[in-house]
């Protein structure tokens, strides 16, 4: 009951006062002699009263909540009797460290879950089952040796955020606090804006949302404001001490603690409820930092009441503009999409997914529902599939709760749920599972006794649906409501009734609506006059989503047209763009319409920037049979690359968008290579190594697959690699570049002593350097000849050596 009573009582807390968490633990254990290469948590075991003396300094410098020095501790890196013996010793010390602390107050034990260090598929190799494994099996540790709560923290990819939070909902009733370490450009390394992170992480039932780590107060206040605009649940901050930078010839931080104090106590007026340190910061932060706050009380929380839905990468949100939702990711009356399905041409429905998108769709309706196929695991894997290549959030439209569970587990965001019902089973089976994962709930006005025929007694349906989804914890704002369409040459009154419910809906029940538009013309001739005219009629009776064909003009000049006549569209600028288009396109704009499908993609450039794989390696075979390879190479597949790369390079693009053409290309080398033996541009050598100590490989995997498609040869060492071995490396390739990893700011100095090496044992060989605790400065303090801040600037510079390297010969 007492443990039950506190984590109850950390939730309470964050109302009446600000809530102080610690600070940096890595900084503070290289003081205490930690050495490069060796594991942090394993000082829990090995050192136990340096660790608790580090707990014991944050409580008694303010913090009300200090992590257990297990971030790192997870059964990717320990054999799971060590994880447990771990896990165990940590938390006992920090309990033991709150017991003994000289301040009187509150003092509660997180466990602090770090990044497992490897990229989740379709990007890298760990599985997402995989994933909420590993962090479920610490979860459940903690829980059982008396955690209060748990700190998901570091967190730099979306999907393994999910993993994480999943993990501790399902192993757990204790509070869990997340947070993501945001870069410079305010969004995670996979692209996800802090707006994206709010709608999934609220939406799965986290109880603080928050940003750590990357960066220091004044950088992470821009983030802050965002989660802080959209979230209805705490948020807190916990930024670094600044950057690592070299004065009087040792590794400091460069923001004091004063200036950290004053800045984040600042802050607290834009409605912080908790905040701590991360990299660089001490006690000595935290005590200034708690006298900062001190008699400051945090803001009232404030229900945002937004519908949203989002992707790996943003938010949509329902408002003003009505949202168009694609459906042509669906085998009813397309004979073509059913033959797809069963002979699991996935390239079909990727490229259909594609194509919507660059017509405009915001949201992609997905459906694969035939009786011959698996339903549960194809509609899983489309939709990873089409997450993979496009960044729209997705709406998953299925009549059966087995496989819509199955996609929205894995579903990187918040999701669109199509449908749930009137009926009691509908709702049983539905809203436990938006609940539980999230998302908003298209809700058709029917039940048991079917389509009512007027506009009144769907609104009856509508309430009782409202009040059955209270039950439930789910939200007014994340139900959207379909009063059906219903076909006019069937029922004359079918449209007026439709568009009566959806103003009734709207001005009654304060909800959003959304219709599938083109199901009033069947039957009609001249089908997308009718289908436009019925759409505008609905938009102005306050129609909020459509469920459309995005190829279809008609309807895109409706929906154009309303946004300008209502104020919509500043300076008509999205409306004179259409129009642009659809001049230059006008020959090929009434094929498109009357066949109503995408067109395939026809040239290899374009499959490699779209990350097509299967299509990229298609058409290679085909271009091999006229075209020598090395052109093939030089015209399509390094342009693709260089414009994936140049945007990315510019954030017009991020990270999953790189990987996937990269993956694209891959596929495309491979069937060259099967023909020629050249493996490469010019064939120049880069070794590739994470440091000593550090297990964290994703950015050096990233670049070496990059590397790879514009031709390098890559030597992979892997992660945790010493010093020496990085030389003997070098010294059988001859490899004019080396390249270097670390995540970790204990790994650091692994990481100057084998540039030092390098320098002295290979004179000949340049060393490229990366990760997230370096920058530019440090990176030249410690002797690095280039500091790459992203995968891109290390294939700039092997392009700039191996230039180098081709004029000497």
């Amino acid at each position: 009951m007492e443990s039950e009573e506190k984590t109850v009582n950390v939730k309470r807390f964050m109302k009446e006062q600000i809530l102080l968490l610690d600070g940096g633990m890595g900084t503070l254990l290289q003081a205490a002699g930690l050495r490069p290469g060796e594991m942090p948590e394993r000082w829990c075991l090995t050192h136990p009263e340096e660790i608790k003396q580090i707990h014991r300094a944050y409580y008694n410098s303010g913090s009300h909540v200090v992590n257990t020095n297990t971030f790192g501790a997870n059964a990717l890196k320990l054999s799971h009797s060590e994880l447990e013996e771990i896990v165990a010793a940590a938390v006992s010390l920090a309990r033991a460290a709150a017991a003994e602390s000289e301040r009187v107050g509150e003092k509660w034990v997180a466990l602090d879950i770090g990044p497992t260090g490897r990229l989740l598929r379709p990007y890298g190799d760990l599985d997402f089952e995989d994933a909420v494994e590993v962090f479920a099996e610490t979860v459940r540790l903690g829980v059982k040796y008396g955690v209060d709560l748990i700190f998901i923290e570091t967190m730099n990819d979306s999907l393994e955020t999910k993993a994480a939070l999943l993990a501790a909902k399902e192993n757990s009733k204790l509070p869990v606090f997340v947070s993501n370490a945001y870069g410079g450009d305010g969004k995670l390394m996979t692209g996800a804006s802090p707006e994206a992170m709010v709608a999934m992480l609220e939406g799965m039932g986290a109880d603080a949302i928050g940003a750590n780590c990357s960066l220091g107060p004044n950088q992470l206040l821009p983030v802050a404001e965002k989660l802080l605009a959209c979230a209805s649940v705490p948020v807190f901050l916990k930024p670094n001490a600044g950057l690592p930078t070299e004065r009087d010839g040792e590794t400091v931080f460069d923001v004091t603690p004063e200036e950290f104090a004053e800045t984040l106590a600042g802050a607290a007026s834009l409605g912080l409820s908790a905040m701590g340190g991360c990299c660089g910061t001490t006690p000595e932060y935290i005590r200034l930092l708690s006298a900062g706050v001190e008699g400051k009380k945090p803001l009232k929380l404030t229900p945002k009441r937004r519908t949203v839905v989002s992707s790996y990468t943003h938010a949509v949100t329902f408002g003003e503009c009505p949202i168009l939702i694609g459906e042509r990711i669906n085998p009813t009356g397309k004979k073509r999409f059913k033959q797809a399905l069963t002979e699991n041409d996935l390239d079909y429905i990727l490229q259909e997914g594609i194509r919507q998108q660059e017509h405009g769709a915001q949201i992609l309706d997905v459906n694969v529902g035939l009786p011959q196929i698996d339903e549960r695991e194809m509609l899983t894997r489309v939709t990873a599939e089409l997450q993979a290549v496009l960044d729209l959030p997705l709406q998953i439209d299925t009549a059966d709760p087995i496989a819509m569970e199955s996609a929205l587990r894995r579903y990187n965001g918040k999701a669109m749920i199509n449908s749930v019902n009137g009926k009691r089973e509908s709702m049983e089976s539905v809203f436990p599972l938006a609940r539980k994962y999230g998302g908003v709930v298209v809700a058709l006005t029917l039940d048991e006794n079917g389509i009512p025929a007027t506009a009144e007694e769907r609104l009856a349906i509508a309430k009782r649906i409202l009040k059955v989804a209270r039950s439930y914890g789910i939200k007014k704002e994340d139900l959207v409501f379909d009063p059906l369409a219903m076909t006019v040459s069937a029922d004359p009154r079918a449209a007026v009734e439709t568009l009566k419910a959806v103003r009734l809906i709207r001005q009654r029940l304060g909800c959003h609506t959304s219709l599938g538009v083109s199901n009033v013309s069947f039957g009609l001739p001249v089908r997308d006059a009718v289908n436009a005219t019925f759409f505008a009629q609905a938009m102005e009776n306050g129609l909020s989503a459509a469920i459309m064909n995005p190829y279809a003009d008609s309807m895109l000049r409706a929906w154009y047209t309303h946004r300008v006549l209502h104020g919509l569209d500043e300076n008509c600028a999205d409306y004179m763009a259409y129009a642009a288009s659809c001049e230059e396109t006008s020959a090929n704009a009434a094929p498109m319409a009357k066949n109503s499908s995408a067109p395939a993609v026809s040239d290899l450039k374009t499959a490699v920037i779209k990350g097509l794989s299967e299509q990229a390696a298609r058409l290679t075979d085909q271009l091999l049979e006229k075209i020598a390879p090395m052109a093939i190479v030089q015209a399509e597949i390094i342009p693709a690359l260089n414009e994936v790369g140049q945007g990315f390079e510019a954030k017009r693009l991020y990270l999953p968008q790189l990987l996937m053409s990269a993956e694209a290309a891959k596929s495309a080398f491979e069937r060259i290579k099967a023909q020629v033996k050249a493996g490469g541009v010019d064939g120049m050598t880069v070794v590739l190594a994470t440091v000593e100590g550090d297990v964290h490989d994703i950015g050096k995997n990233i670049v070496r697959l990059l590397l790879e498609n514009y031709g390098f040869c890559v030597v992979d060492l892997g992660k945790d690699v010493p010093a020496a071995r990085v030389l003997e490396a070098v010294l059988e390739t001859r490899a004019p570049m080396v390249g270097l990893s670390a995540l970790m700011t204990t790994t650091v100095p692994a990481m100057e002593e084998t540039v030092a090496l390098l320098h002295s044992k290979a004179p000949f060989c340049r060393v490229a350097v990366g990760g997230a605790v370096l920058t530019e400065e440090y990176a030249a303090r410690i002797g690095a000849d280039r500091y790459c801040a992203d995968a891109m600037e290390t294939v700039r510079y092997a392009q700039a050596i191996s230039g180098a390297t081709l004029e000497s010969k």
